[in-house]
């Protein structure tokens, strides 16, 4: 397996929201900061691609893994991992699964 972490179009969808909010919300510093975690997360999870939580409950070979109140979800692939979708760990995560927007 090689370090390639790939973003799918829903995925950074979601986080382009999530740092346009913490800037509004927040500052810009506070949304880059967020932003340099999330990539520190990604970066650690093509070293380490079983770390995350086992998400098997909303769609097989899914796992998350945890940035402040938001969860990455993610799968293994060939090349490294795929980051299926960056959301609020208070969404309903079932409704999100069965939608298929989050599907693998």
């Amino acid at each position: 397996m090689s370090n390639i972490c790939r973003f799918t179009i829903p995925a950074s969808r979601d986080l382009e929201a999530i740092i346009d909010y913490i800037a509004q919300q927040s500052s810009i510093d506070r949304s880059e900061a967020f932003l340099k975690q999330v990539n520190a997360k990604c970066q650690r999870l093509t070293q380490f691609p079983e770390m995350g939580r086992k998400r098997d409950e909303l769609a097989i070979g899914v796992r998350s893994l945890p940035v402040e109140s938001h969860l990455i979800f993610y799968r293994s692939i060939t090349e490294g991992i795929e980051i299926l979708r960056v959301v609020s760990g208070y969404q309903d995560l079932e409704a999100l699964f069965e939608n298929g927007d989050a599907q693998p």
